[in-house]
């Protein structure tokens, strides 16, 4: 049985599907990645390796609220990128519930900054 690897857009982390996994998937579907949680919806699932995935979001936490809401390339396009505490890039997002400012910067497993 063959086995296609992708790798996440957000973490890298590498997403396995088997053939039955694919059989099972349509356009339109959404793959969640269970290190980052970033959403990716099918948007074509040809035979071989034709396969594409499109980035829908990313989970989080709010740190002031504690409620959970996803984070869009819109919302990340939106976003100002400013220099965070440690000298690296952070993007700067809106909690959508108690309209705090959050530093998101995104990390790879192994902990450095994407």
């Amino acid at each position: 049985m063959t086995t296609l690897e992708i790798e996440c857009p957000v973490c890298a982390e590498v997403l396995e599907l088997t053939e039955q996994d694919r059989a099972e998937l349509t356009v339109g579907d959404v793959i969640v990645c269970d290190s980052c949680h970033a959403e990716m919806e099918v948007t074509h699932n040809g035979p071989g390796e034709d396969f594409e995935l499109e980035l829908l979001g990313i989970l989080t936490t709010c740190p002031n609220c504690g409620e959970e809401f996803e984070v869009t390339e819109d919302l990340l396009a939106a976003s100002p990128v400013v220099q965070g505490t440690d000298g690296s890039e952070v993007s700067v997002v809106t909690c959508p519930h108690c309209r705090a400012n959050i530093e998101l910067e995104f990390e790879d497993d192994d902990g450095t900054a994407v």
